[in-house]
């Protein structure tokens, strides 16, 4: 009785896995994937061309300029007060670098204003030293972790200053950053804030040169071009400089927003206020060098993107919003981008579970367009890290090697993270406060 009831069962199991092999190698499906293959390779080819030619563009027509003046500070028609702001969470370790460096600002009116944000080490106790001993200093502490956005928009209203310098309490900030960044706002009134240069501190790993050169000849170049073309995905994180009252006109940062300078970077223009880009403001800070803390950053800056698309995809058809399309439409795409090829992958081990080795190994294989992806790919690099190069000392030339397995390496964690961050920001609950969490920090060299 057992016999036969399980032989049918069998019979229809190898039946049903026949129809679907039959199914994957008809010919709408190949051409279906052809196309996939297609959206995949050249996507990423479109868009190296089109933040190259931005990136080239920003150099002729602001940045040649400034290379003359290298290493010297503007000179500035007046001198406003400035506020710098340094939220910190358990950064016992790095609170007195940071604010040491601080204090070797070479700008004669500012402030320093220190938020422990709850922290568990010795941190407050460091920064009430500190205090102590600089008169610039002044600490607010938070007696529980209320998250960056909170930091900052306590530290602005209790600021003196209408301009707000905003650094990361691992940061180690130029000594001409601030007057770098202050000349885009005398004489601008519309530009509510200026994304600052970061540049990584620790490279002793394989994951830390690769991010060298990643925030030289990607990160770098990607804002350069959207400088060019007119609106900035995202004021850097780890240093920022704001006119307070933009700032007080969008209410502030968002404290439910995993990745608050997305979000205000956003607010800021579909109010009406410019962003600038100021590549002499350069800031040092430190990366993840592990897989894990590399996913787990990659992850919320996903995350952080997605909110950003869904929370403002209303406001985009005001007439602020016009120019915010392009940024909206090729984040969308990048996501979708990476579904894609998330899809292709799943179908490929499918073909490998079917039998078809062999057209999977010919999907994959190398053909001249991939060759020509990873040609341009080095290319774009060449030209970045040239761009880029008195910001690092000899970076076209100790880098650029590094920068080959950046496709490998970088390019598969991004996929992997930007559909898992998309999956964070589907699941979040609206409204929940996006707090401090303990990062990796990597290897300080």
């Amino acid at each position: 009785m057992l016999q036969s009831q399980f032989y049918p069962f069998v019979q229809w199991l190898i039946d049903e896995w026949l129809i679907w092999q039959e199914w994957l190698e008809e010919a709408p499906w190949q051409t279906l994937g052809e196309w996939l293959s297609w959206f995949v390779f050249y996507y990423p080819l479109l868009m190296t061309y089109v933040w190259m030619i931005g990136g080239i563009l920003y150099f002729l027509r602001w940045e040649w300029r400034d290379n003359v003046f290298a290493g010297i500070p503007p000179v500035l028609s007046e001198y406003p007060p400035v506020s710098i702001l340094i939220p910190c969470f358990n950064e016992g370790e790095n609170a007195r670098e940071t604010i040491g460096q601080l204090l070797q600002q070479n700008y004669p009116h500012y402030e320093i204003i220190a938020i422990n944000d709850g922290s568990q080490d010795n941190t407050l106790a460091i920064l009430e030293e500190l205090a102590r001993q600089h008169k610039q200093v002044r600490v607010v502490n938070l007696a529980s972790n209320q998250g960056k956005a909170m930091a900052l928009r306590t530290a602005a209203l209790l600021a003196n200053s209408e301009f707000l310098v905003c650094i990361d309490g691992d940061a180690l900030l130029d000594s001409q950053a601030v007057a770098w960044m202050m000349r885009h706002f005398i004489g601008h009134p519309h530009v509510g804030a200026v994304t600052g240069n970061p540049r990584i501190r620790n490279r002793s790993t394989l994951l830390g040169r690769i991010q060298v050169g990643e925030f030289s000849a990607i990160v770098g170049m990607i804002k350069r071009a959207q400088r060019t073309y007119g609106r900035i995905f995202t004021i850097s994180g780890v240093i920022g400089a704001f006119r307070r009252s933009a700032l007080h006109d969008v209410g502030y940062w968002s404290p439910d927003m995993i990745t608050e300078d997305i979000d205000i970077s956003w607010k800021l223009q579909l109010a009406g206020w410019g962003i600038h880009f100021e590549t002499n403001a350069l800031c040092w800070v430190l990366m993840p060098e592990t897989l894990v803390g590399l996913w787990k950053q990659r992850s919320r800056w996903a995350q952080g993107g997605v909110e950003v698309l869904g929370r403002y995809y209303s406001q985009l058809f005001t007439r602020n919003a016009l120019r915010l399309w392009p940024l909206y439409l090729e984040c969308s795409i990048s996501l979708l981008w990476s579904f894609v090829v998330v899809l292709l992958i799943v179908l490929a081990l499918l073909q490998l579970l079917l039998g078809n080795a062999q057209h999977t190994l010919d999907d994959f294989s190398p053909h001249w367009t991939s060759m020509l992806l990873c040609i341009t790919c080095l290319f774009q690099f060449a030209v970045s890290l040239a761009i880029d190069a008195r910001y690092e000392q000899r970076a076209g030339q100790k880098y650029y090697y590094w920068m080959i397995w950046y496709p490998m390496v970088y390019w598969l964690i991004n996929i992997g993270t930007a559909v898992n961050g998309f999956i964070k920001a589907v699941r979040k609950k609206r409204g929940q406060r996006a707090v401090w969490v303990t990062v990796d920090r990597g290897i300080k060299g």
